[in-house]
């Protein structure tokens, strides 16, 4: 949330608390001057806000009697929903870079909800677990992604300061197509209309991002998620791994998902789909092939051939290997095992 928009809830919260609240008061405890109290005060009005003017010597601001703010009425499954939902898109890097939004929202749903609710909500959330977080998570700036957002939906062309991974720092107009969030990070797909190619921009990368005038029409049929996940798994890495795997591609993603690999169908003269992915190690690439359980082949490169031999010769030590014999350890019948 931006400071001017947080400043404007805090000065509501202010006034709930009763009584007429002078402007100096005011300014004093929202840090800011005078003039913006009274700007933050038509803010409030501009929401249909009942802010009352009170003129004399001790005048100031005040809410209309009897206002209050609608209570917040959500059933059981929808408490439960909105704050797993802000539990989760923490855990997974789904929010942005105001770190403790998260936490200030989940504190002010359960701070208006029934005592009842409350306490299951706290049982449950003091019980979840979570098996697995993105290795990295990365948020994006809010007021960036919310204007991408708006672009995005209103087709309108944007231009953005990007800061690229090598540490360059550029300025681009792109036409957005979407936002895709993929393992704990943000990203925009569009096109570059400078060189008349679509690209895909990390949003973390982003500094800054501004609406520009005119529109664009998207292509039909363009699904934002099939690009950047193709976009992931084509990048330059060390190592370009061809293979030849007997099976489908729903078979193969599990181990190999469309961030990683591409996977072409077999015509249908034949079974054996054809593999290509880009990699920095090839250490991990073994383990998930032999967890197919599916017929392979490698096309290149060689090294990966020594490492999946590597491979199978531990796993035939480890089959080959006798449990190791246990020695008695006291007299109640526990002896010497095979």
């Amino acid at each position: 949330m931006s400071r001017p928009i947080a400043r404007v809830l805090a000065l509501l919260e202010l006034l709930q608390a009763g009584g007429t609240r002078t402007v100096a008061e005011l300014a004093d405890r929202l840090e800011v001057d005078e003039r913006t109290v009274r700007r933050y005060v038509d803010h409030l009005l501009d929401l249909d806000v009942p802010v009352e003017s009170v003129r004399g010597r001790y005048g100031g601001y005040r809410l209309a009697s009897g206002y209050r703010m609608p209570p917040l009425m959500l059933s059981d499954d929808e408490a439960l929903a909105v704050l797993l939902g802000l539990v989760a898109g923490r855990r997974a890097g789904l929010l942005t870079s105001t770190g403790s939004a998260s936490e200030t929202a989940a504190a002010k749903i359960r701070r208006v909800l029934p005592e009842r609710l409350g306490r299951r909500l706290d049982a449950v959330l003091g019980s979840l677990a979570f098996t697995a977080t993105p290795a990295e998570t990365t948020a994006p700036e809010t007021s960036v992604l919310l204007t991408i957002a708006d672009a995005v939906r209103q087709h309108w062309p944007i231009s953005i300061r990007y800061t690229a991974a090598d540490g360059r720092r550029t300025e681009r107009t792109l036409h957005p197509y979407g936002l895709v969030a993929h393992s704990g990070r943000w990203y925009v797909t569009g096109a570059d209309p400078a060189i008349g190619e679509d690209r895909t921009f990390r949003l973390d990368r982003v500094t800054a991002a501004r609406t520009l005038p005119g529109s664009f029409e998207p292509p039909t049929e363009f699904d934002p998620a099939a690009r950047v996940l193709t976009g992931l798994a084509t990048a330059p890495y060390r190592h370009e791994v061809t293979l030849r795997i007997q099976g489908t591609a729903e078979q193969i993603r599990p181990r190999l998902p469309a961030s990683i690999a591409i996977v072409t169908e077999p015509p249908s003269d034949s079974d054996w789909s054809r593999v290509e992915l880009r990699a920095e190690r090839l250490d991990w690439l073994p383990p998930a092939l032999a967890s197919l359980d599916l017929p392979f082949v490698i096309e290149r490169p060689d090294e990966l051939r020594d490492l999946v031999a590597a491979l199978a010769d531990r796993l035939m030590q480890s089959a080959q290997r006798k449990p190791p014999r246990t020695r008695q350890t006291g007299a109640h019948g526990d002896g010497e095992h095979p």
